[in-house]
């Protein structure tokens, strides 16, 4: 699942030109996040509070979201794996950015 998930922001989610990213720290990352859907080019997630989250392109997926440090991490059954990600914000523009560079960008939508 989590390959499917970076496969489909991989497509759909590219980085926006010319805007004035800003890199978002752990407690901007929980405020930002907490209980707001993200909305991507074809798919959308619900970031719940409790730590669920879920992911929709055209069926849903539910997986575990957290804050370690200043990364946002999620894990997506049956996978035990976690994968984290830095962040960045402009206006209502997110982006996850992976260990390799690679960035997913969505827009917050409460």
């Amino acid at each position: 699942m989590v390959r499917l998930f970076a496969l489909i922001l991989v497509i759909f989610g590219g980085a926006a030109q010319g805007q004035d990213w800003q890199s978002i720290d752990g407690q901007q990352i929980r405020d930002t996040l907490s209980d707001k859907v993200v909305i991507y080019d074809n798919a959308g997630q619900n970031f719940f509070s409790s730590g669920r989250t879920l992911y929709n392109a055209g069926q849903d997926s539910w997986g575990t979201w957290a804050v370690r440090g200043n990364k946002y991490c999620s894990q997506w059954p049956p996978s035990e794996q976690w994968t984290c990600y830095s962040m960045t914000r402009t206006g209502q523009r997110v982006q996850f950015v992976d260990g390799n560079g690679n960035i997913f960008e969505g827009q917050l939508s409460e």
